[in-house]
């Protein structure tokens, strides 16, 4: 029997079980999981176009989404209504469909256009400042997806940075990256800013930018805004790469990797994913998208650069703080110290709390599914991004099994948590 044919037949076999078991969960007289805990759960937002990845909330309620593109029209939106999005900061700085990518002895490539949108990962917004308007920070890895699930390799000029002032809705920073730092296939895949002005000598703040590349050179980039130098650290250190073999488990269900055309499944091969600076911004949180494991590390180590050994004194500074229960996708923090952990395994986010040392639970639901990124707001909401990751065809042979629509939900705080404000 061919392995799509199997797959099928399986998923069939275990839709009809999991519907049973479910209809008749109410007639019985055992206890019964029901999936959900937490505070209420409102349904913000839907998603009937593109797929979301990333997710920003402004100070003002504005809420800014990004899509990674094959051929979407656009790559970063505004949500508009309800049911509606549009291009932002405008169609004309999305780099049209047709020009995502080129091909050079069969190996396929980015665009290296270092001013247009290309194929953005993660959003991020810090509050005004002083010196700085209030910022959504735009992550464009520069490599779109290719109809295998695989993306293009990143083109010197293509990857950046980019930053846009929410007063006027412009770009009034770029930042690009030398070869030896981000490396042709490196994946940027989130990122944290301290905009404290004591945290480098320039006094325009830093950057921590997780490379999650799935071909495992992963590790940090770090960015000094003020200058735009970048550096790496904790490159290949295995706190930063995926677990070995590792199997996830989706709505109860072992997951594995069919590429399209492929033969032979695989395992999830992206390593450090999430990430999230403390309120002070002395600490960074993160994990591997594929190991209960959730590391620490103080970010003055990541900061140095220039001493003999600051790579080997960062490997040695980095903290294990235990499993947590469960894979964890993006992070995000609130002004009570609280790491937020997306855990698609469990419908759920978790929330590390360093006062008790330990993985406390926040919310669990069944319209979860697929947690991919999240954005405390200053109106003390968590909003998270719904897109059934697992679903996607780069992951079952090339078949879409995701059904519209995708969402945002969002839950409240506890303990009156709220955005961070003060500089990050």
């Amino acid at each position: 029997m061919k392995l799509c044919a199997l797959q099928a037949t399986l998923a069939l076999v275990i839709g009809a079980t999991a519907q049973a078991s479910f209809q008749n969960s109410s007639q019985t007289i055992l206890r019964v999981d029901n999936g959900t805990y937490g505070p209420e759960i409102e349904e913000v937002h839907y998603y009937y176009d593109q797929w979301p990845i990333g997710l920003a909330v402004s100070s003002t309620g504005r809420i800014f989404a990004d899509y990674t593109r094959g051929n979407y029209t656009y790559t970063v939106g505004e949500i508009v209504n309800k049911t509606a999005e549009k291009p932002y900061p405008s169609l004309e700085v999305q780099v049209e469909p047709s020009a995502l990518t080129n091909s050079s002895l069969g190996v396929n490539f980015g665009t290296s256009n270092s001013t247009g949108l290309i194929s953005v990962q993660a959003l991020i917004i810090t509050a005004k400042t002083d010196t700085r308007d209030e910022t959504l920070w735009v992550v464009d890895t520069g490599r779109p997806s290719l109809p295998d699930g695989s993306q293009a390799y990143g083109m010197p000029g293509g990857p950046k940075i980019i930053a846009i002032s929410l007063s006027n809705d412009t770009v009034y920073a770029t930042y690009t990256f030398p070869e030896k730092v981000h490396y042709v296939d490196s994946y940027m895949n989130d990122i944290r800013i301290d905009l404290t002005p004591n945290v480098t000598e320039s006094g325009a703040g830093i950057a921590y930018i997780v490379d999650s590349s799935n071909e495992g050179r992963n590790g940090f980039i770090i960015l000094d805004l003020g200058t735009g130098e970048s550096w790496r650290q904790l490159n290949l250190h295995p706190s930063t790469l995926t677990g070995r073999g590792a199997v996830d488990t989706y709505f109860g269900i072992p997951n594995y990797l069919v590429a399209p055309g492929a033969q032979q499944f695989s395992h999830q091969s992206e390593g450090a994913d999430g990430a999230q600076l403390s309120p002070d911004g002395s600490t960074l949180y993160y994990s591997p998208l594929t190991t209960n494991a959730l590391y620490s590390i103080e970010t003055k180590y990541l900061r140095d650069h220039t001493s003999p050994a600051a790579n080997e004194i960062a490997s040695h500074n980095v903290k294990w703080l235990g499993e947590r229960g469960g894979d964890a996708n993006g992070f995000e923090g609130d002004s009570n110290g609280l790491i937020y952990q997306l855990i698609p395994s469990q419908n759920a986010i978790f929330a590390y709390d360093p006062a008790q040392a330990k993985t406390i639970p926040f919310i669990r639901d069944p319209r979860i599914l697929w947690p991919d990124s999240a954005s405390v707001a200053e109106d003390g909401y968590l909003y998270v991004n719904i897109n059934q990751l697992p679903f996607q065809p780069a992951w079952n042979n090339g078949t879409d099994l995701r059904v519209h629509p995708g969402a945002i939900l969002r839950a409240k705080l506890p303990n009156g948590g709220s955005k961070i404000t003060s500089g990050r």
